[in-house]
């Protein structure tokens, strides 16, 4: 028996578009609320989000009877930590902060067993194999593995083709907030010459026949990505959407009719 199949990464060799959203509040009940909404893949965030080892692999766990894929994106491109991220059963991994050739071909590495990387050789104790259950996954597990590489700096756009060129990568992800930043557009990720870099930026990622993604809240922008040409485009996050719901749920409530007596909603409580 092989390991399981990455649907993701064959949804983007296919070049079939997969939606998804960004997941920051560290909880297992939020990622089974989320999955069960049917995005194509919820990112697990660990760079931003106070997210550990335990945290993810419980996430994971909610998120496995769906058929949404999940991301995991670490703090940093460590070996160590990706090894461990892998071993619970992430199968795609973001890389965040990737500016080098060298930087791309570690991380390849890193997500692969020998002799063609450096992964090490433990999944009998880990949740990837079933805790070794799955008889043939060390000889089937690189196959299933999606590397995704985050490009959001000036260095990063500098020396994009040779990342996405990179052997082993299936995907760049590039970050239009630090992208912007980098840029002296701090906050101001729609700014023209950001949105011009984050143009060219897609196209040359295709151009190598790599998978193009991108995260952004707004709908029009991320239908524009979509046109061109990006395959795996993230829609909003948890918070954000949380955020904005119970703003906007107490700010119509004290506005209609300033709380004058309304017609009650039937039946429903919560």
């Amino acid at each position: 028996m092989p390991a399981p199949k990455n649907t993701f990464k064959a949804a983007l060799m296919e070049r079939r578009t997969q939606i998804g959203l960004w997941a920051a509040l560290t909880s297992p009940i939020n990622a089974e609320i989320c999955a069960g909404a049917g995005y194509d893949w919820i990112l697990l965030d660990a760079e931003h989000a106070p997210n550990d080892i335990p945290m993810l692999f419980t996430q994971l766990q909610a998120l496995a009877p769906y058929p949404t894929h999940p991301i995991v994106r670490p703090p940093i491109g460590e070996t160590w930590l990706i090894k461990q991220i892998l071993d619970i059963g992430a199968q795609t991994i973001l890389v965040p902060m990737v500016e080098t050739r060298e930087q791309a071909e570690a991380m390849v590495r890193a997500v692969r067993y020998p002799p063609h990387g450096v992964r090490g050789v433990g999944a009998s104790l880990a949740r990837a194999s079933a805790f070794n259950r799955i008889p043939d996954y060390l000889q089937t597990a690189n196959d299933e593995i999606c590397l995704l590489l985050q490009v959001e700096s000036k260095a990063g756009l500098a020396n994009l083709d040779a990342i996405a060129a990179t052997d082993g990568v299936d995907g760049v992800f590039i970050g239009p907030a630090d992208l912007a930043a980098d840029m002296g557009f701090l906050g101001k990720p729609g700014a023209e010459e950001v949105q011009k870099a984050v143009t060219y930026a897609l196209a040359r990622i295709q151009s190598f026949g790599k998978a193009a993604g991108i995260l952004t809240a707004d709908q029009a922008l991320a239908r524009r990505y979509i046109e061109l040409g990006a395959t795996f485009v993230g829609i909003g996050s948890d918070v954000g959407l949380l955020t904005q719901a119970t703003s906007r749920l107490l700010t119509d409530f004290l506005q209609i009719g300033g709380g004058s007596a309304q017609e009650p909603s039937k039946g429903q409580v919560y």
